[in-house]
């Protein structure tokens, strides 16, 4: 029996470095080997091709009877809840279709932010002396400002000094903001990490916010960490017993 395709479903952007990033983990999840034999698709909601119905059309034309969609979201917010399942209602009728968990929380995210930082040059020994700005894109959603300050706070809890969510849309503290939070604590060094997967507008908009900051770290890219927590959230998809979005007529 061949097993359901998942289908990595990205916002999207007008920022060409958005899909190269996606394209990217995409690509790690077969280059670590991580899940041997699995097919793995890419589509985008907005700004880039190719769309989620595109996708589906084209997988129920080659036959595909079961998919796995996941969102690439660090929290659940508006296209997690609603846009995302109402695209996938309109998939074709021979396609079942399993809606997985956005990507947060995980410690694996955790690990993704801590490999960013180590890169940007800091150390495991610096964390008690180093704050750190865990700077997100932002949201309305009261759901997805919560999981940002809960990951900050298990951020906080491997050590780090201290740890201070940001935003760099529709909700505040802003990343300068944040910034100057912890030199006025006396925070002797501070970083800024971008808690984004991929470049664009608002993560450049972290970028200027962390002028203030000591070190800047990575976007979450392509890390193996992300690319193992896509298959994660596949197999956790698999082995739940939830309705599907669309079912085989």
């Amino acid at each position: 029996m061949n097993r359901p395709v998942l289908l990595v479903i990205a916002h999207g952007s007008r920022d060409p470095r958005h899909a190269a990033t996606v394209h990217a983990l995409v690509r790690a999840v077969a280059e670590q080997d991580l899940s041997p034999g699995l097919r793995v698709e890419t589509a985008f909601l907005d700004f880039n091709v190719p769309s989620v119905p595109a996708v589906l059309e084209r997988l129920a034309a080659e036959g595909v009877r079961e998919v796995v969609a996941l969102p690439l979201l660090l929290t659940r917010a508006f296209h997690a809840k609603a846009d995302i399942p109402a695209v996938l209602r309109e998939a074709p009728a021979s396609l079942r279709v399993r809606q997985a968990e956005v990507l947060g929380p995980s410690p694996l995210l955790l690990a993704a932010v801590e490999r960013r930082l180590y890169e940007a040059g800091l150390t495991p020994a610096d964390k008690g002396s180093t704050g750190v700005v865990l700077a997100s894109a932002g949201s309305s959603d009261p759901e997805a400002i919560a999981a940002i300050a809960e990951t900050a706070r298990e951020l906080r809890r491997t050590g780090w000094c201290a740890v201070r969510p940001a935003f760099a849309s529709a909700s505040l503290p802003r990343t300068e903001d944040a910034v100057r939070a912890l030199r006025a604590d006396g925070v002797r060094r501070v970083a800024v990490a971008p808690y984004v997967i991929a470049p664009g507008r608002l993560p450049d908009r972290i970028a200027e916010g962390a002028a203030g900051a000591d070190v800047l770290a990575d976007v979450l890219g392509p890390s193996p960490e992300l690319a193992r927590l896509l298959v994660e959230r596949y197999d956790e998809a698999l082995g739940a017993e939830r309705r599907p979005v669309a079912r085989i007529a």
